[in-house]
């Protein structure tokens, strides 16, 4: 037998905070206030996110509408530069990072036999200095108006002299402390996977989403406190009479620029990575093959990891860096799409000659892999620095980093979401519903950034809040904004699929995709103790030795 059972050990943590028996909102909110269930907590991350996904969502609207005519006065130009600011950041730091962080720390402790995180109460306090980091952003309306420096706040807009309003230190001070509650989770990620897995998971045996998720927190580790120190500066410069980034006082605008991207690079990665992880679970499920190439993978997620700490400055090139310099970045750049291309080569390989599975997971998996190939591809191009410097700044570059954060991240992370739905609420999601999502959003998100490649090349500069006739944009500009609209009922879908499944959704049974990892060893939903008794592994798939005892073609690792 592939998997040997333990005595039953179960922890009186677990019986210490009985929760209460009423279904009120009280008996709710205590739950989710008191709880250090590393699931509840997942779960909590996951609607926090989707709440700031609707709130940005709306912002990016509102941008579409502005730029929908030539001349239009829809917005002017302080609200259009505040909702730009936004967007950007709701996106970045409330939507793309608290969803990922929520779906890993969900499913980590159960995919390596765990029973919780190795810090549950850290793992409590990550999560709502995250929701207290975001409250503090959206406080800044409070102050009149949002900051409107874009979410790359830019030295020296940021500066008192600019940016006279309290706005931008509530933009600082929501991020620095959403940050310290991403390090608490890349903190407790890598204490959990390091030191917590079931007996005879080592690493070279890891489900490969828990693979990524460790890559993922040491960029975290790597990227936030530099961010955070950045943060910190503008502070000081603002309230404190320091001089960082203020230029008129012997300040420096690139400081700022070399910290941000330092983040803002990895940052990439740290969206992605996850991503990764998630793909290549749900692909060899629907597939029914085993992941291909998996020490191949897990060497490219490591140097993907690596790599990606020695680029951040070819967002720079046309700030007038050394040639040397130049070159160094651009080569960097493109080796980074190496590892990128073993992945994607790989899940191809793990696709060809399998039975292919339609389901709504696969669905989205697949549509993942054509969108950041593209996204991929475009970023190879900007990577060549005579090509990035007439690009510089136009609205490609805008098509590039949405077509890779949201077709890369949002089509993996949805078909996560599909492929462990179950797990978590016991029921299947209306797999009508589900397709008729992935393609409203397939379709909405071609319209919407693919014109925007077109716009960069006809000169169309971002961060403008209207545009003279006679450019050649605006055909451009009507369909995105067309396309943007189409998205629009792909996530009002997902919502409704998600709530209505609940209650209407046929039963998931344990197991329901016959997949072979331990989270699919227990009950769906899983208990608070997660496993009855901790299972000892022998594979990387210990679900299919249980069930194939004597099968030797599968007793290869």
């Amino acid at each position: 037998m592939a998997v040997v059972e333990q005595e039953p050990v179960l922890l009186r943590a677990y019986q210490f905070t009985p929760e209460p028996d009423s279904a009120s909102w009280s008996a709710v909110l205590h739950i989710c206030v008191m709880t250090v269930d590393h699931k509840k907590i997942g779960i909590m991350y996951v609607i926090m996110a989707l709440v700031f996904l609707v709130i940005g969502g709306i912002e990016a609207l509102l941008i579409r509408f502005q730029l929908l005519f030539p001349r239009n006065n829809l917005i002017g130009p302080e609200t259009f530069n505040g909702l730009f600011t936004m967007h950007g950041t709701t996106m970045v730091f409330f939507v793309g990072m608290p969803i990922l962080i929520g779906i890993g720390n969900y499913l980590v402790p159960l995919m390596i036999g765990a029973r919780d995180m190795a810090f549950p109460r850290l793992n409590a306090f990550g999560f709502w200095a995250t929701l207290f980091g975001g409250l503090l952003l959206y406080f800044c309306f409070v102050t009149g108006g949002a900051p409107t420096m874009g979410w790359f706040a830019y030295a020296p807009l940021t500066e008192h002299t600019f940016a006279r309003s309290a706005a931008t230190d509530f933009w600082a001070l929501g991020l620095a402390v959403s940050g310290f509650g991403t390090l608490t989770a890349g903190i407790n990620f890598i204490a959990t996977i390091l030191a917590m897995r079931a007996p005879g998971m080592t690493l070279r045996k890891i489900p490969f989403f828990v693979w990524t998720m460790l890559w993922t927190a040491v960029l975290i580790l790597f990227a936030i406190p530099p961010l955070t120190v950045a943060l910190t500066m503008i502070l000081l410069d603002r309230n404190l009479g320091t001089h960082f980034f203020d230029v008129q006082n012997g300040g420096s605008a690139f400081l700022w620029q070399h910290l941000f991207w330092f983040f803002g690079h990895p940052e990439v990665y740290i969206l992605i990575l996850p991503v990764f992880g998630m793909v290549s679970e749900v692909i060899p499920v629907f597939s029914r093959k085993v992941l291909f190439g998996y020490e191949f993978m897990a060497a490219a997620t490591a140097a993907i990891a690596f790599i990606s700490l020695g680029v951040w400055a070819h967002h720079m090139y046309a700030v007038g860096m050394s040639r040397v310099v130049d070159l160094y970045f651009a080569a960097a750049s493109l080796v980074v799409s190496i590892p990128t291309g073993i992945k994607l080569f790989n899940w191809l390989a793990t696709m060809y000659g399998g039975r292919i599975i339609l389901a709504s997971p696969m669905l989205f998996a697949v549509g993942f892999l054509s969108m950041f190939l593209i996204g991929g591809l475009t970023g190879i191009m900007l990577a060549v620095v005579p090509f990035d410097l007439q690009l510089t700044d136009s609205y490609f570059v805008v098509g590039h980093f949405h077509w890779v954060l949201i077709g890369g991240t949002l089509f993996g992370t949805f078909a996560g979401i599909h492929y462990w739905y179950p797990k978590v609420t016991g029921r299947m999601l209306s797999e009508r519903l589900a397709s008729w999502q992935f393609w409203l959003l397939y379709v909405g998100f071609i319209l919407t950034f693919g014109p925007m490649h077109v716009a960069g090349f006809l000169g169309m500069p971002r961060r403008i809040y209207t545009y003279d006739a006679g450019l050649g944009w605006d055909f451009w500009n009507q369909v995105t904004t067309i396309g943007a609209i189409i998205q629009v009922p792909s996530y009002a879908i997902l919502v409704f699929n998600l709530i209505t499944s609940l209650w209407k959704g046929q039963p998931a049974g344990d197991n329901p995709w016959h997949a072979w990892t331990l989270e699919w060893a227990t009950t769906s939903p899983p208990p608070a103790y997660n496993f009855e008794t901790i299972p000892t592994v022998h594979s990387r798939r210990p679900l299919w030795d249980l069930s194939h005892p004597d099968d030797p073609d599968w007793k290869y690792e």
